[in-house]
């Protein structure tokens, strides 16, 4: 059983993107949205404030889907 590893740090709507993409890959993720604990807690957060993390051993190739979606949004 591999440990989770942070890939990216984003906006939620960015992170949760790239989850799905991911996700058809057949790599599990998680997502901490910081913005919508600090809400439910009653305090504010900065922006991009969303974590998606995979295991480790998916790392490689999540690396590789992720640099394709960090340019699919930069065009």
């Amino acid at each position: 059983m591999g440990t989770y590893v942070k890939l990216y740090i984003g906006t939620s709507i960015l992170a949760n993107r790239l989850a799905f993409l991911l996700d058809e890959a057949g790599i599990a993720t998680i997502i901490k949205n910081h913005d919508e604990s600090a809400r439910l807690a009653g305090f504010g957060t900065f922006q991009n404030s969303s974590e998606l993390l995979v295991k480790d051993d998916n790392l490689q190739e999540a690396y590789k889907i992720t640099e394709n979606f960090k340019k699919e949004i930069l065009k």
